[in-house]
């Protein structure tokens, strides 16, 4: 498979994913109870945790090329 190919499956995988994670941001924080500071930590780490399990995504759309 090609770099393009690559990087376009890549997308549509990134694309899919943020949908289900940020579906499943918002359904956590409905089953919570209600207060700014639930808030702010539960969209606060669904804001910085979604690139974590990207990261081989990512590194299969490079080719799995390493630095060096």
């Amino acid at each position: 498979m090609g770099p393009r190919t690559r990087r376009f499956v890549a997308m549509l995988g990134v694309l899919a994913f943020l949908v289900f994670w940020i579906w499943g941001a918002i359904a956590l924080r409905g089953v919570l109870p209600p207060g700014p500071l639930i808030d702010l930590v539960v969209y606060a780490v669904a804001g910085l945790g979604w690139g974590l399990p990207l990261y081989p995504l990512f590194k299969w759309a490079e080719g799995g090329k390493r630095p060096g």
